[in-house]
């Protein structure tokens, strides 16, 4: 029996079956980065629910077409009003300390383009199928711009092209801003175009040959509005009408529903047929700052030592509705759930003596599997998946005698769940970072971390796993952390990272 994938629509405010409009194939765009730094923790718990729906919507057999995008012009730095103003949030980092390195704002983004794929590979994310960048689809953006125009919907003044929200009468149904007069006091002291129509209307073009990023059109020069990218990118490869958007709950207005009002004038039909959006992160109960060290990228906590894959397990262990709240302490939990997977792995595969041995479940480990699917189905229910997928390790780790056919059912259970939280086994090298490959080794009570980790190896082998998980606690109280893969052991030094 097929199951039911169900998640929360923004739209209709209800939770509901996600129904791709071809049967079992789903279209899915979910918007990616602005590339002018590198991204936070808060970034990332987004991109892991898109991340989380492609996993899922893969492990009930549907196929997924999934384009994520990265904007690297037209955003600016008051973008959290409808026609937003203020300075191009690339244009700002090129002038700033970091940004002194760069000798155009081009390759400012293209750095930190690059950054945030190491990175996205760092928190093993599936590759969406396509990832567009808005300064490579500037030609199909202007016919936009211009075929709205034809339709009376968009039109022009000496400073730029503006979409007029009076020419759709559904402008506010997926935030609920639909009081005209609430959305003229919101942006009055952000518009400077006494030209416009209405105060609320949202440019498409900005005319201005000053700016850094700029491109020729029937209107001079200038650069796209942020807003249209995403309407274009998600037409061009997923069609008129996809079956479900995805970001930030910071993108449900305006940016969202900008996208809606130009997108469905456009081609007169649905936009998008659902819409999911992630609750904000917070560290330590406050919004993340600089100023109070608080803020964290995935880049610089890798770089103190933090396993990827602890830090994913952190960010998806609250369900993608509510807020989520990331403190040490849940780090510290995440490693050590982390590691009972690796571990489940590592005895499965001493009995079988590689990890080719993948067999038939138990039918204890496919219905707990099961249960931990259905969590999924249900609106991605992360806190019970995962205690569902702890459950079976528990199940696979008081097995201190593994028969064949139990390792087999093991690695069988490991790979499933993995395949649908993706925080037992990296699916790259890049989430499995060694810290030390430069280092000089450090030793422990006079051996060095090699011969520990032989000795314990020595002691898996004579299935003395008493005396192996006291090298790995001893270890560990020393500030050094083991990683068992199915490449071996490898170790890093451990540090604080908040």
């Amino acid at each position: 029996m097929a199951r039911a994938f169900k998640l929360y629509d923004t739209l209709t405010r209800q939770v509901k079956e996600l129904t791709p409009l071809t049967p079992g194939h789903l279209k899915f765009y979910s918007c990616g980065p602005t590339v002018y730094s590198s991204a936070h923790i808060g970034n990332f718990r987004t991109f892991l629910t898109a991340d989380l729906i492609v996993r899922t919507a893969e492990s009930i057999g549907w196929k997924v077409d999934y384009v994520s995008n990265i904007t690297d012009v037209g955003h600016l730095t008051q973008d959290d009003v409808a026609d937003a103003d203020g300075e191009d949030k690339m244009e700002k980092a090129l002038k700033s300390k970091e940004g002194a390195q760069f000798a155009n704002v081009w390759d400012l983004s293209e750095h930190y383009a690059e950054l945030f794929k190491d990175d996205w590979m760092r928190m093993n994310l599936r590759e969406p199928m396509v990832r567009p960048k808005a300064t490579q689809h500037m030609r199909e953006q202007i016919q936009a711009i211009q075929d709205l125009i034809d339709k009376g919907a968009a039109y022009e003044t000496p400073s730029g092209v503006y979409f007029s929200i009076e020419s759709f009468d559904e402008y506010g149904k997926l935030s609920g801003n639909v009081d005209r007069d609430d959305l003229r006091t919101g942006v009055r002291d952000v518009v400077a175009d006494d030209n416009k129509r209405h105060p609320s209307d949202f440019a498409l073009w900005k005319k201005d040959d000053k700016h850094l990023m700029q491109w020729y059109s029937p209107w001079g020069w200038g650069f796209p509005g942020w807003h249209i990218e995403c309407s274009v990118m998600a037409r061009d490869y997923l069609g008129e009408t996809i079956d479900l958007h995805a970001g930030g709950e910071d993108l449900v207005f305006p940016h969202h529903e900008c996208e809606i009002a130009q997108s469905e004038t456009l081609t007169g039909k649905p936009f998008s047929n659902h819409w999911v959006h992630t609750r904000f992160l917070q560290v330590d109960g406050e919004k993340m700052s600089k100023s109070k060290g608080s803020f964290h990228t995935v880049r610089d906590l890798v770089e103190k030592g933090v396993d990827p894959l602890a830090l994913r397990y952190a960010l998806i262990s609250v369900p993608y509705g509510k807020p989520l709240n990331f403190t040490m302490q849940t780090l510290k939990d995440a490693v050590s759930h982390v590691e009972r997977f690796r571990e489940c792995v590592s005895r499965a595969e001493e009995v079988l003596g590689s990890s080719e041995g993948e067999g038939a479940p138990t039918e204890q480990l496919q219905q707990i599997y099961d249960q931990a699917l259905d969590a999924m189905c249900d609106d991605l229910n992360t806190s019970v998946a995962i205690a569902k997928a702890l459950e079976g390790a528990k199940v696979i780790l008081r097995e201190t005698e593994m028969s064949k056919e139990q390792a087999e059912a093991a690695l069988w259970f490991i790979h499933r769940v993995n395949g649908l939280l993706g925080i037992a086994i990296a699916d790259t090298d890049a989430a499995c970072l060694d810290a030390a490959s430069d280092e000089e080794e450090p030793t422990v009570d006079g051996k060095t971390i090699t011969e520990w980790i032989d000795e314990r190896k020595r002691a898996r082998a004579d299935k003395d796993f008493a005396l192996s998980d006291k090298i790995r606690n001893d270890l560990a109280a020393a500030g050094i952390e083991l990683r068992d893969s199915p490449d071996g052991t490898t170790w890093s030094q451990i540090s604080s990272p908040l």
